[in-house]
């Protein structure tokens, strides 16, 4: 297959539905990167909670600050490499848009309600959003071709391209999105990533690992030093092979806690001053530097200089600091995610999310927003109803979620 000069042709950026050029002095990525940052899906990001709950305090991440958190690193990684930097990094801010209310425990939730209607996958929302949810361009037939980015963007953006399968919980389209799945991965054969798709995958890895463990610790939940007591070192690299590293030995991965807390960089101790905040945000961007400069060097002893584009080459992250992102994701599962207290309201969101559901399922489609009431409308099948309930749901912030089903059940 053939991408043409520097990568991106006219196949890499065609869009779904022909519209004229708007502008000279624009690529179409920059188009591109210009629609996702105007997106109402975008915007509702700023109050869904990455790990620690946004309004317990000013400080923690959502996933609107993770996404442009991630853009940046990916931006960079792929500018160094040779990527069209707009393309990455709006495949960056765009890999969060479909994840719903509370998160990965709304996604849960979620899949769990839609199973009739072929589940739920934060990635595969993502794409629906992008492809038909967002109002921006309309097919000649009237239905929604979403914000109708280019074929390469919408590309570097799918994180998982295949459909749901037995034994994998991840996936990254909907059955009834293929036909613009099947479009955007024209002349891709199998489950091939492209470059950029690769990039956009290890920045989400490594802004969420690093931001995560920085939030972990200033808000407490995370005393530094219970990563050098034995037992809990034991059960920390457990839960890195166990979740994030699976056929890791733990050996392994407690040679990459040891080179972690060994870094000149690496804080011994927080005690909310300003020093204090100072080391700690050297250290997070010590370590993205560490994770992202592996990475470029390691690509680029395999596929040699020049620009890497689309399918020409693949991503090298060496596998000692894939090991040491594996553990930072581990100790913020460990010390907030898992923490005393947290399972229950874990649950309870849960039970929130799925009850909501079941209530904007039967009170619809007068309880639904407009959009969402006329697809409502026009759907055939329940399995059709379904999947606009879910698309509802998805797209509620985490405090929208609580008063509508608080409304609904008053």
């Amino acid at each position: 297959m053939s991408f043409g000069a520097g990568g991106y042709d006219d196949n890499a950026t065609a869009r779904f539905v022909d519209e004229p050029v708007k502008s000279s002095h624009r690529s179409a990525f920059a188009r591109d990167r210009a629609r996702v940052l105007h997106s109402s899906a975008l915007r509702r990001l700023a109050a869904k909670t990455q790990v620690v709950v946004p309004w317990e305090s000013d400080f923690p991440r959502t996933r609107l600050t993770h996404s442009l958190e991630c853009a940046q690193v990916g931006r960079e990684l792929g500018q160094a490499l040779g990527c069209d930097p707009d393309l990455v990094e709006t495949a960056c801010l765009a890999h969060d848009l479909g994840h719903p209310p509370f998160g990965h425990n709304g996604e849960q939730a979620l899949d769990e309600v839609a199973l009739s209607c072929g589940g739920f996958e934060g990635n595969a929302q993502s794409l629906r959003i992008l492809s038909r949810l967002e109002a921006k361009t309309l097919q000649p037939d009237g239905t929604s071709a979403g914000l109708n980015l280019t074929r390469a963007t919408l590309d570097a953006a799918t994180k998982y391209p295949w459909q749901r399968r037995d034994g994998s919980t991840k996936f990254g389209v909907y059955a009834d999105d293929l036909p613009v799945f099947t479009w955007l991965r024209l002349g891709v054969e199998g489950d091939r990533r492209c470059v950029e798709a690769q990039v956009m995958d290890w920045a989400d890895d490594v802004a969420y690992s690093v931001h995560d463990f920085e939030d972990a610790v200033h808000a407490g939940h995370l005393m530094l030093d219970v990563l050098r007591d034995r037992q809990e070192r034991d059960v920390l690299v457990e839960l890195a092979a166990d979740r994030y590293a699976p056929g890791v030995s733990t050996e392994e991965l407690l040679a990459a806690l040891d080179r972690l807390i060994s870094l000149d960089y690496w804080p011994v101790g927080f005690d909310d001053s300003h020093r204090a905040m100072a080391f700690l945000k050297r250290t997070t961007s010590e370590l993205i530097g560490r994770f992202c400069s592996a990475a470029e060097i390691a690509t680029r002893e395999a596929f040699g200089g020049g620009p890497l584009t689309r399918y020409g080459a693949d991503l090298i992250v060496p596998q000692g600091v894939r090991h040491e992102c594996a553990v930072l994701k581990a100790i913020t599962a460990q010390y907030v995610m898992l923490r005393k207290g947290a399972q229950e309201n874990y649950a309870k969101q849960r039970d929130l999310v799925t009850e909501l559901t079941h209530l904007l399922l039967l009170s619809s489609p007068g309880s639904l927003e407009p959009i969402y009431a006329d697809w409502f409308k026009a759907a055939t099948t329940d399995s059709e109803r379904l999947r606009v309930v879910v698309d509802q749901v998805a797209a509620l912030t985490d405090p929208a979620a609580v008063a509508r089903h608080e409304s609904l059940l008053s």
